[in-house]
């Protein structure tokens, strides 16, 4: 039986209720309004992805950046241009309601945060479904590794933006986004067998230990999430994380893309455990 774990943030009990339900049963609570909060700890033993549209005009360049930086961007659907509906990832879904918080880059800054995108939807729009750290979290977890951020109030791990070049596509560039869980000295080894296992979820590890050599000079200074005191008998792990379309769309004054707000993320029909379903 998979262990489950809470985040507090909204009504406990709404949460509860959702932390067995199927992805399109949170979807719906998403697109009803009945659920607004961060989807960790939601749907377990679903995928859960990180959202980036793009205007067409650049989709073939973030299709190229994707394929060329699988660890920050495991592609995991991409839908037709104007069409909201990813048909492979969530049939029946629609990913302009189906998220409880969006961002908006233009030009490479940040200039709005919405509840859905309707409004912004445009016919050139083209969205890309990308794997998610929220479902490691989980696969962790089920093999034993505790994640002691879940534990916390806010249950948010530390996200910076490190000195890790992604490859570039096209007008495409810019820093990968990593994210960081203090992981006991004697589970490392484990940690990055586990995690191996899930190319959706990023994969092993992208940096274990010093975290100056990834370009942070302070773990207590992130750029997304928030960190967490390092007890003695862990040590820093880093991930290739899903927010870096958001670094990218900042890096390259991109015209616009429209991303999820970090921890509000996109539930899948995919399972955690099932067939690899990377495009």
């Amino acid at each position: 039986m998979a262990r489950v774990y809470d985040v507090c943030t909204v009504d406990p009990k709404e949460r509860t209720a959702l932390k067995h339900a199927t992805g399109k049963e949170v979807r719906e609570a998403v697109r009803s309004g009945e659920w607004t909060g961060i989807t960790q700890g939601l749907a377990l033993g679903y995928v859960q992805a990180n959202l980036a549209v793009v205007p067409e005009e650049y989709a073939g360049e973030m299709l190229r950046f994707c394929h060329r930086n699988p660890k920050p961007c495991p592609l995991i659907d991409v839908t037709e241009p104007g069409d909201p509906e990813p048909r492979e990832a969530a049939p029946g879904a629609d990913v302009r309601t189906d998220l409880s918080r969006y961002r908006l880059y233009r030009n490479g800054v940040l200039t709005d945060e919405v509840s859905n995108i309707k409004a912004l939807w445009r016919k050139d729009h083209v969205a890309f479904l990308l794997g998610c750290s929220l479902s490691l979290d989980q696969a962790l977890l089920d093999a034993d590794i505790p994640m002691r951020h879940l534990t916390l109030p806010d249950g948010r791990n530390a996200v910076y933006i490190s000195n890790i070049q992604c490859k570039p596509a096209g007008r495409l560039h810019g820093p990968m986004v990593i994210s960081m869980r203090p992981i006991r000295k004697d589970l490392v080894l484990r940690t990055v067998e586990v995690s191996s296992k899930y190319p959706m979820g990023h994969g092993a590890p992208i940096h274990i230990g010093n975290p100056a050599d990834v370009g942070i000079p302070d773990l207590a200074h992130t750029q997304w999430g928030k960190f967490h005191t390092l007890r003695e008998d862990e040590v820093p792990v880093f991930w290739a994380c899903g927010i870096t379309p958001q670094a990218i769309a900042m890096a390259c004054g991109i015209p616009e893309i429209i991303t999820h707000t970090a921890g509000h993320m996109f539930i899948t029909d995919l399972r955690l455990n099932g067939p690899a379903r990377l495009i």
